[in-house]
């Protein structure tokens, strides 16, 4: 009896923006106070809740859109479909931040990361570090695809459990 089975991919869709949105909205708000180069834990924590939250909400109400019904899959396919239309945002709301409204992002944020790692490494010399930097510098477009990935990898962990605790098929017989 499939009458009216709702379609995955509309729910990763609107809750992937919808999460993506509010991503956005908390990045501005850290870069309003000019925390956008805070990467404490807290901050990545926050982050990924906002999308555990996103995917969870979007697993329920799919969930609810079929009559309560909703198997392991569609909760995996919805989980992996929100967190990758958030990322996609994400990485869009990154683009704007480091192209157009502050051009030097990048630059600063490598300079954050040589002190850090003079602190944290003090038997290796500046030029050592420097050359670290520019190699960072030539493999900086990698991250793009492996913020997409890994925002997918926590999609699909957190729609399997989800799924795992919401599932409930309809009856074989």
């Amino acid at each position: 009896m499939e009458e009216n089975i709702p379609q995955t991919g509309k729910f990763a869709l609107n809750y992937g923006v919808l999460t993506g949105v509010i991503g956005i909205v908390f990045a501005i708000m850290l870069f309003t106070m000019n925390m956008h180069y805070d990467q404490s834990a807290g901050v990545q924590v926050t982050q990924t809740l906002i999308l555990a939250a996103g995917i969870v909400f979007g697993i329920l109400q799919f969930k609810k859109a079929g009559g309560g019904l909703i198997s392991i899959s569609q909760a995996l396919k919805v989980g992996a479909g929100v967190a990758l239309i958030a990322g996609i945002l994400g990485l869009i709301w990154f683009f704007v931040l480091s192209n157009l409204l502050e051009p030097e992002y990048m630059d600063k944020m490598l300079e954050i990361g040589k002190v850090k790692a003079m602190s944290e490494n003090p038997n290796l010399t500046e030029e050592q570090i420097d050359q670290g930097i520019e190699m960072q510098k030539s493999f900086a477009w990698i991250s793009y695809p492996v913020i997409l990935i890994m925002n997918v990898v926590i999609g699909l962990i957190v729609g399997l459990i989800t799924g795992l605790i919401v599932k409930k098929e309809e009856a074989a017989y």
